[in-house]
């Protein structure tokens, strides 16, 4: 048994005790010399924010996971699910947010935008509902906090695997408290590359098309399906690169952090006729050559 199942299967809101360790010292002595003491109490206040809301909503889903769900409705298409599970843990990320957080705005994948203010927290209660209604034990938690410049602060939290992934814009990126590094692999050969797919069949026709031109290229593919367990598991050196069209601000806002403060380059896939907007995160030896074979100009 995973330490701490017991008590967080005794039922939902219960007290999560897995990881998502508070702010540590090491993030802390690893601000750069540019930012002011404020930025860095500021960051580190935000991400304990970010740590408690991730762990309330782990709370609602660990004893939620294995069961058959209540309320299972679609949304953009008849394979993009949504469950109570999904509501009620962005309940809780609200409820958190808006007893520590009352001024501050915020995106949720289920609640929509609300409230108004300089900060906007952006959440996803459970990036990957499919796995999650389908016993598979591949799903996380992810909150982000940001200003008109991008990320302050994001937790990526794993309730199966208890590895909270978290980063602040100044500081280390780390799971469980542990500073972790992204891969330096310089040859896209070898390179292990995640990606996703969309709902809708045509996009995922022209989305199996890339994957064409990729996957003699590289190493070998992984579709795990959540954005922000693959931008957090870049982010650790498990896999190499990550890309994906059509993702919310919810599945990479704070996995695009942790990834980029692990040292990976980020790039934007520009949105075409016909395909929307995308990320690529890749190490720096890599990132254009993937870039341009993902987007059909090599």
């Amino acid at each position: 048994m995973i330490p701490g199942a017991r008590r967080a299967r005794a039922g939902a809101g219960a007290a999560w005790d897995g990881p998502c360790p508070r702010p540590s010292e090491t993030a802390a002595a690893d601000r750069v010399q540019t930012d002011s003491v404020s930025d860095s109490n500021l960051e580190l206040g935000l991400l304990d924010v970010a740590l408690e809301a991730a762990r309330a909503s782990a709370a609602e889903l660990r004893p939620r996971f294995g069961h058959r769900q209540n309320e299972v409705r679609s949304k953009s298409t008849p394979t993009d699910l949504v469950s109570d599970a999904d509501v009620a843990a962005e309940s809780a990320i609200r409820r958190v947010l808006a007893e520590r957080r009352p001024g501050d705005a915020i995106l949720g994948e289920e609640g929509g935008a609300t409230g108004e203010g300089a900060l906007r927290w952006v959440i996803d209660p459970l990036d990957g509902t499919i796995n999650f209604l389908f016993g598979v034990p591949q799903f996380a938690v992810s909150v982000a906090c940001e200003d008109r410049d991008g990320a302050l602060v994001g937790v990526v939290l794993d309730p199966i695997r208890e590895e909270c992934f978290s980063a602040t814009r100044s500081g280390a990126a780390e799971c469980n408290g542990e500073a972790i590094t992204a891969s330096r692999r310089s040859e896209l050969a070898t390179a292990l590359v995640a990606t996703g797919f969309g709902y809708d069949s045509d996009v995922r026709a022209r989305q199996a098309a890339v994957l064409t031109r990729v996957l003699p290229r590289i190493r070998d593919i992984r579709r795990a399906g959540a954005a922000a367990l693959d931008l957090a598991w870049c982010a650790s050196g498990r896999y190499d690169a990550y890309y994906e069209r059509g993702v919310k601000p919810w599945d990479h806002a704070a996995g695009g952090l942790i990834a980029a403060r692990a040292g990976l380059e980020r790039r934007t896939l520009e949105a075409t006729g016909e395909d929307a907007e995308g990320l690529l995160v890749a190490p720096a030896a890599l990132v254009d050559e993937l870039l341009a074979l993902v987007l059909g100009s090599s």
